[in-house]
């Protein structure tokens, strides 16, 4: 008896991990094949709060979570390309758009499950272009994910007449705080309130779990889906920081309060429909509307209400004084040196990574503040590329150890991506803030589509940026490769873009022709802070063999 009921978990636990699984890889396939248009899509669509609830709905409808959603939002407002109230507009909606996700995943279209994974294993293996590899990824989690629900359902079937379950089923029938908090802390553990919530349904649907019980943990799994966001964003910028915890409030305040209200009127949930299933289904889509539709006006005060939880205080990197990661003792043992040496670089590449997310909101409104705090980092950048330096200069093995001809190599090859980080940091501190101080003295401003071009290719840079660093951090080829397929792509961006200034500039169009030389200059500054980030690749690949000559050796 214990023999089978052990199996019968283990065969539900696994399904369920295959269905987490599942959600996992169709996110990763859409952030990987779509990512930058919807990235581009999320920042232009932000001129009102309704525009921006419905792009974070259709977002996380297309990434199937609500927290990816989150993520890119923190990077827009931390670049200051939209507002902490369309944050949280893009949050509600993008909670919306969790909700419409479940219902759309549980439906009839599972019936094609087999066509999804026939079409995405072929386009997957037979594909060489990056992104239609990247469909077959998606097409192959949607038909697992469908599959990974039928395996639920049949894996719980057994449990419906066992008596440990009906223990359980009673006890969470009885007690729907217990519920409620056990499906959030779930729905965070495994970082995807779609999977929490399906898993739920489908459990519903099977009898297994009585419909008070179901409700009670589809709205615990709002909660857990808000605290994943929360985490995620400890460290980001204080608009960022409201805005996720205003979020926070008002989902996992607002799932408490529906729950205590389902519990004061039961009859509210034959509204819902006949089936359990069903109706859990549909109070997950009930609730996260109405949220919506009663938040989304009152953002504004809610967002400035949040400034009592999260002050200014600890905000600027200034008070704080970052320690070095170079440490002294570790000279000897070129092994830990160099982890000190790349950590060192981590936090350099971090440094100018925020410059670069500071310094286009500039050019719409100069803040001399602001621009000092650039200038600053980068004398601050600079300073510690030079230790760098003289620390790598310095580290020398054992007899029996590496040699010293390797280990010089290394070093080199350190000391030349701080030099690379550290001439992006001056391009973008003596160059492209100077370019948008003179734009303020001489009253000048982009036209509408100049501005569109110039926010779109610093979107792009600083994407690879961050790219550039987890090369850094994890010293994975793949990753590698793909910054170097990145920067032949800005490359001929950057060209495309120069040809549409160009044809505008044509046109004789007068805030174009005012703005044409520093238009450019920009655009180049910006390409050339990509191609110093994107050297990071090269030594990696150089290693691993997959650069031939100065281009990259095919698969």
């Amino acid at each position: 008896m214990l023999e089978s009921s052990l199996y019968v978990l283990l065969n539900l636990a696994s399904a369920a991990a295959l269905l987490i699984w599942s959600v996992r890889l169709v996110r990763t396939g859409f952030e990987r094949a779509f990512g930058g248009q919807l990235r581009r899509w999320l920042r232009m669509s932000t001129s009102n709060r309704l525009s921006a609830a419905g792009c974070g709905a259709g977002a996380a409808v297309l990434l199937q979570s609500s927290t990816a959603v989150a993520v890119l939002m923190a990077g827009f407002v931390s670049a200051g390309t939209i507002s902490g109230v369309s944050g949280l507009a893009i949050l509600l909606g993008a909670d919306l758009g969790s909700a419409i996700v479940t219902q759309l995943l549980n439906s009839s279209l599972a019936l094609i499950a087999p066509v999804l994974l026939l079409g995405g294993v072929v386009t997957f293996l037979r594909s060489s272009h990056r992104r239609l590899r990247q469909i077959g990824r998606i097409l192959i989690g949607l038909a697992l994910l469908f599959m990974s629900l039928d395996l639920i359902r049949a894996a719980s079937h057994p449990l419906i007449d066992s008596a440990q379950s009906q223990t359980v089923i009673l006890y969470l029938a009885d007690e729907a705080a217990a519920a409620f908090v056990m499906a959030a802390v779930f729905a965070w553990l495994v970082h995807s309130s779609v999977a929490a919530v399906l898993l739920f349904v489908t459990m519903a649907g099977q009898g297994i779990m009585p419909v008070e019980a179901t409700f009670a943990m589809v709205l615990g799994a709002n909660l857990g889906g808000s605290f994943i966001a929360l985490f995620l964003t400890l460290k980001s910028d204080v608009m960022v920081r409201r805005a996720v915890l205003a979020n926070l409030v008002l989902r996992g305040g607002g799932a408490a309060g529906m729950l205590y209200v389902l519990t004061v009127f039961p009859g509210l949930a034959s509204l819902l429909g006949s089936e359990p299933a069903r109706q859990s289904l549909n109070l997950h889509l009930v609730f996260n509307c109405l949220l919506l539709l009663l938040c989304l006006p009152l953002t504004g005060p809610i967002f400035r209400a949040t400034s009592y939880l999260i002050d200014d205080s600890g905000n600027d990197p200034d008070i704080a004084v970052q320690s070095s990661a170079l440490d002294r003792d570790a000279l000897d043992h070129p092994a830990r040196a160099f982890s000190c040496a790349i950590r060192e670089l981590v936090h350099i590449g971090g440094q100018v990574e925020a410059m670069h997310r500071r310094v286009l909101p500039l050019f719409e409104a100069f803040d001399e503040v602001a621009a000092q705090r650039i200038r600053h980092d980068n004398q601050e950048v600079a300073r510690r590329s030079l230790n760098l330096r003289i620390y790598l200069t310095s580290i020398h093995g054992k007899d029996g150890e590496d040699s010293e001809d390797k280990i010089g190599a290394k070093a080199v090859e350190l000391a030349g991506i701080a030099a690379n980080v550290e001439s992006a940091a001056d391009i973008i501190s003596r160059k492209i803030v100077l370019l948008a101080e003179t734009m303020s003295l001489e009253n000048l401003h982009f036209s509408k589509e100049g501005w569109q071009d110039l926010s779109a290719f610093h979107d792009t840079v600083y994407r690879n940026v961050q790219l550039s660093i987890s090369v850094l951090m994890n010293e994975d080829a793949s990753l590698a490769r793909s910054l170097v397929e990145q920067k032949e792509l800005v490359r001929d961006l950057a060209q495309r873009l120069e040809k549409q200034h160009l044809y505008r500039l044509k046109q004789g169009l007068s805030e174009t022709i005012e703005t044409s030389s520093i238009h450019l200059n920009v655009l180049r500054g910006l390409k050339a802070v990509n191609t110093n980030f994107a050297m990071i690749a090269y030594p990696l690949l150089s290693d691993s063999g997959e650069l031939l000559g100065s281009r990259l050796a095919v698969n």
